[in-house]
């Protein structure tokens, strides 16, 4: 197994679109049903993510792209939702969504965004756990909640 120290964490380029629909993809089969919304967001990021103002991020390792996630503006000006991370299964356990996460809390500061948020579900407890670590906090959810699987909202105060 490679060493996670040659990790580099990299921007969207149109040619890891694919690399960002199937990591997605592969991770909600795994978790979770496949919603509309996200078969949309994940097969067109351009339109959702980068060109509203967004970014994507990228965990590769030797030449190989292996994770990613994305920060996607929402409405209040100045806030991102912090979404779409997944890791291929074959490197989980090596603390890449933690450098990703790392990645975007360090972004989001030099950017100057106003908070962070991310939708999520208590079924993933490692990932409310690491959330947690990391100083979001719980807030409520809206009733109109675009994911369906979503039963869990946190914040990440900048």
């Amino acid at each position: 197994m490679n060493k996670p120290e040659a990790l580099e964490i990299i921007d969207f380029k149109n040619k890891y679109a694919t690399d960002f629909y199937t990591l997605n993809i592969e991770w909600l089969e795994n978790h979770f049903e496949i919603e509309p919304y996200d078969k949309e967001v994940l097969s067109k990021p351009k339109n959702y993510i980068i060109n509203k103002g967004g970014f994507i991020f990228f965990a590769k390792l030797n030449n190989q792209i292996i994770g990613t996630v994305a920060l996607m503006p929402i409405q209040d000006k100045g806030t991102f939702e912090l979404t779409k991370m997944a890791v291929s299964p074959k490197f989980r356990g090596l603390k890449i969504g933690q450098k990703l996460m790392q990645y975007c809390l360090d972004f989001a500061k030099k950017q100057e965004f106003n908070r962070l948020l991310l939708y999520s579900s208590r079924k993933l407890e490692n990932a409310i756990y690491i959330y947690r670590k990391y100083g979001f906090i719980e807030i409520p959810v809206e009733d109109n909640c675009v994911y369906q699987r979503c039963d869990i909202k946190m914040e990440y105060p900048l």
